[in-house]
């Protein structure tokens, strides 16, 4: 079987799942979080959570293609669950060949400038912001250093936090914390991958949510009458969809990209690989901007009531815009870096890729 049938097949699966378990309407009606575990449950037993990790380790093995594959599906539906933090966590621990502990996890650090590191005395030191559903997760991937430690969440100081979607997203304090489990990092992989790998995974997640956003809107313009025709008939609001339309085909095309060039890469230090996936984070954090305000406009005020599905959707765009740092943040690093590169190593980075 070749690589893009397994990974069809595992998208197929995830959006199965997603499509029993997760529908947002449904999710939406609930009023409570009953709808979380039957679903966790069902991607666990799927292997869909441990994608990234061999099954020497616990995992899946279905490789990194296929585990991008499932974080698109998973922006499709604007899932609340930490699976892309138990994806990247579950990479993270393979990069130091430490055996999975089961079930969701975050990982840490997710914002640059955060460091955590390896005391003598088998202790840890510093601390982490703004990590995604930590509160919500009894295990923790941490990098530190050159040391990848298993750390276990009530162990830690652990701030209280949400993002904009209302999900867990907490400061993380390490100190004089002992993990349950440490071991040297593969080499090449450091801070910088880290932060490269969690860029490219919610560079999938919004070119998803975008997906969904324009098939909503443009469902909602062909259904819903004013001056007694659809308001899909209107130019303006063709215009507008034909807007969202781009973003959201440029957001999937690069986020589609990079996933291919994580999935075969072999040097996570080179420029063309920083290049490409800070260039995602920041194209489809820009798509994000504009789509979720395009879908606004498309629904007018309903977008913005609880009962519609919407908002489900732009709050979590707008909160993964920020996970493992904003545009700006990439936009400032990629600048510096360019402008070090000098033309001919922008050309050289350029067609490496």
């Amino acid at each position: 079987m070749g690589m893009d049938e397994a990974q069809t097949l595992v998208a197929d699966a995830a959006s199965r799942i997603f499509r029993d378990l997760g529908d947002p309407q449904t999710i939406n009606a609930a009023g409570d979080d009953s709808w979380r575990e039957p679903l966790w449950s069902a991607l666990e037993e799927a292997g869909l959570t441990t994608a990234w990790v061999t099954d020497e380790l616990g995992g899946a093995g279905a490789g990194i293609g296929s585990g991008f594959a499932v974080l698109r599906v998973a922006g499709e539906y604007a899932a609340s669950l930490p699976l892309a933090e138990t994806l990247i966590a579950g990479w993270l621990l393979e990069m130091g060949g430490i055996m999975l502990p089961g079930g969701a996890m975050s990982v840490a650090p997710m914002k640059s400038g955060d460091s955590i590191s390896l005391n003598a005395d088998g202790t840890l030191s510093g601390s982490a912001r703004a990590v995604s559903f930590a509160a919500d997760v009894d295990h923790l991937a941490v990098l530190a250093g050159d040391t990848v430690a298993l750390v276990a969440t009530a162990d830690c100081g652990c701030s209280e936090g949400r993002n904009m979607a209302g999900e867990a997203r907490n400061n993380i304090d390490f100190s004089g914390v002992t993990p349950l489990q440490t071991a040297p990092v593969r080499p090449g992989i450091d801070a910088q991958a880290l932060s490269l790998m969690g860029a490219a995974a919610r560079s999938m997640q919004m070119a998803g949510a975008l997906q969904t956003v324009l098939e909503i809107a443009v469902q909602y313009a062909e259904e819903r009458v004013a001056f007694g025709r659809p308001i899909g008939k209107f130019q303006a609001v063709q215009h507008n969809l034909a807007r969202l339309g781009e973003e959201a085909a440029a957001a999937i095309a690069i986020a589609s990209s990079t996933a291919y060039t994580v999935e075969h890469l072999e040097d996570w230090s080179s420029a063309g690989v920083f290049l490409e996936i800070a260039s995602a984070k920041i194209r489809v954090g820009e798509a994000a901007g504009e789509g979720a305000a395009i879908g606004h406009q498309a629904f007018g005020a309903i977008g913005f009531t609880k009962e519609h599905i919407l908002h489900r959707f732009v709050q979590r765009l707008w909160s993964w815009r920020d996970d493992f740092d904003n545009e700006a943040v990439w936009a400032a690093e990629l600048g510096c870096r360019v402008g070090a590169m000098g033309s001919e190593g922008l050309w050289h980075a350029l067609t490496a890729a």
